[in-house]
């Protein structure tokens, strides 16, 4: 594979709740925008939004997927999403486990 793992992203989508991470993520799998999505329940959340400081409990999603496939995972996301304004943040991946990489790039390929 010619592919570099510079090509991944790690996306971090925080949703409220277990039930509504577990059917974004599925969505995004579903629809081969992303090879794997980890649910990280427990995370709370201090943010302000419109002038108001929110202190919340929510869900850490992970989502693994290739950097030509971001722009349309997050448009789906934002679709599916309950928040007016969902956190959807792509991270680099500079270095990968070859085999990781791989199967990463081939699920998700267009």
């Amino acid at each position: 594979m010619s592919e570099r793992p510079a090509e991944l992203r790690v996306v971090l989508i925080t949703a409220p709740d277990e039930p509504e991470a577990a059917r974004i993520g599925r969505a995004l799998v579903d629809e081969g925008l992303a090879a794997c999505v980890n649910l990280v329940p427990g995370i709370r959340s201090i943010y302000r939004f419109e002038g108001a400081v929110a202190d919340e409990g929510e869900v850490l999603m992970i989502a693994k997927t290739r950097a030509d496939r971001f722009a349309a995972l997050r448009r789906r996301v934002e679709e599916l999403h309950p928040y007016r304004v969902p956190e959807v943040v792509a991270l680099a991946v500079p270095e990968v486990a070859p085999a990781y990489a791989a199967w990463v790039l081939e699920e998700c390929a267009p």
